[in-house]
């Protein structure tokens, strides 16, 4: 593990697979494939989070990390776009911004929802599933409707298959974590609690019934897995400092000795008022090796939570807030995911990289343009 910037967590996993394809996995014509030398890399992109005016340099920082790391996946993982947006029209050319980069490269893509993405929903009428919908008739996206009876939008599984063959030896898990906690639950209001969403437990179902499904066609083998989510979970700040009621520096250093951790932490985690139960249910699953959130932006930490990493992304969108004063934009930038098939085993190498190591303009201003041009026409034939 490295300094900021170039820092990196690696961390094994287990299973040669048999496979089929679950519920909730892409077509087969459609299927993710590692390269022939072994390796499959993925790109997270978190909170680009801006209107049909974006700002300029969010899609420079998205086109230059997809050039210098040529990804096999794109994740954009949740607060896509925001407000600000008056018609559909707008929308669609919020949403299509942020998706051109990959199109234009030819690179797959997938999105999951954050608590912004329908702050523009009230003037123009089109909700998480409207642009689903939207999103999926890209022809390099891999977006599945979401299963019936699971909370959100967008909740899917994705195989990632072996070079040759259709061995599945990967599987990423996307699901929405909402937006908003209710007013009121058996009339008692949130004040003095987090008042951001969290994952239900019928999810937390799916993950396990959809988990223990893909180790079943894969012939009792568990498939290594990540899991993608917006609102990070409770567990990331027991992480942090190795405590749950103590919350000291004393602790941080502790937590860095026990746990690994890497990064920056600027701002308090922000999840919902309820612990959701899913880790605990990755823990006796056994099959996810990290999962990713975005939502606090100027976090970049990831460590390692008995046998889990938990990380974040930091914020690729430079509408967005930042840091304070002319350190504004200075942790705008991606997460890299560098998977390696080694036979029976599968190692996930992860690290951020950030816009000043691209040599984009990180002046505390704003930079906006036109909107990009729609595509005309059908979805394109892969």
């Amino acid at each position: 593990m490295g300094g900021l910037g170039t820092a990196a967590l690696a961390l094994g996993a287990t299973g040669a697979l048999a496979g089929a394809a679950p519920a909730g996995a892409a077509d087969s014509d459609r299927a993710l494939r590692f390269k022939a030398d072994g390796t499959f890399k993925i790109v997270q992109f978190n909170d680009t989070q801006d209107d049909e005016r974006i700002d300029r340099r969010t899609i420079e920082l998205m086109e230059k990390v997809l050039d210098a790391e040529q990804p096999d996946l794109v994740v954009h993982n949740g607060d896509n776009i925001t407000g600000g947006c008056a018609n559909a029209t707008e929308m669609k050319q919020a949403m299509n911004n942020i998706v051109q980069p990959m199109e234009s490269r030819r690179i797959p893509w997938v999105v999951t929802y954050g608590n912004h993405d329908e702050d523009s929903t009230p003037q123009t009428g089109m909700d998480e599933e409207d642009m689903l919908e939207f999103y999926r008739s890209y022809g390099y996206n891999q977006n599945q409707p979401s299963p019936r009876g699971v909370t959100g939008s967008g909740n899917m599984n994705l195989l990632i298959r072996r070079h040759r063959g259709q061995q599945p030896i990967f599987n990423l898990f996307l699901l929405d974590s909402g937006r908003y906690a209710p007013d009121t639950i058996a009339g008692q209001d949130f004040a003095g609690y987090p008042d951001w969403d969290w994952l239900r437990m019928n999810q937390v179902h799916w993950y396990t019934e959809t988990s223990e499904l893909v180790e079943k066609r894969a012939g009792g083998t568990k498939v290594p897995a990540l899991m993608f989510i917006h609102i990070p979970l409770w567990e990331y700040r027991f992480m942090w400092f190795a405590s749950v009621d103590s919350r000291t520096a004393a602790d941080h250093e502790r937590a860095i000795a026990k746990h690994g951790i890497v990064g920056e932490r600027n701002e308090d985690e922000c999840p919902g008022p309820f612990n959701s139960g899913m880790f605990s249910a990755i823990l006796d699953r056994g099959d996810v090796r990290g999962v990713f959130c975005g939502h606090d932006h100027v976090n970049t930490y990831v460590g390692n939570y008995y046998g889990v990493m938990l990380g974040y992304a930091g914020n690729t969108g430079f509408g967005t807030y930042g840091l304070s004063g002319a350190e504004r934009n200075r942790l705008r930038g991606a997460r890299v995911f560098n998977l390696t098939d080694q036979g029976e085993d599968v190692d996930i190498e992860t690290h951020m990289v950030f816009a000043a190591d691209l040599g984009i303009d990180l002046t505390a201003n704003d930079q906006s343009i036109d909107p990009l041009p729609l595509p005309e026409g059908r979805r394109r034939k892969k």
